[in-house]
């Protein structure tokens, strides 16, 4: 059985930071193959600990665009 979640790569200093947005699982790596990987075996860890019953989908299409916010200081 195969579930499909929406991650997010992020760089932090010298690491990658990868998170997976439905189940709030993070994990990181040196490299962005190495976040994935991570992230991966993070999330197959959390499915086994609490079980396939209760977990939530995807959230279906993702889309990023820039945002612009003006803030008077």
């Amino acid at each position: 059985m195969s579930f499909k979640f929406t991650a997010i790569i992020t760089k932090e200093k010298k690491w990658y930071v990868a998170h997976c947005i439905e189940l709030g699982v993070v994990s990181q790596g040196k490299s962005i193959e190495e976040a994935q990987a991570n992230l991966k075996e993070a999330v197959e860890l959390y499915i086994e600990s609490f079980g396939k019953d209760d977990l939530p989908e995807s959230m279906g299409e993702v889309l990023f665009y820039p945002l612009e916010v003006a803030v008077n200081a």
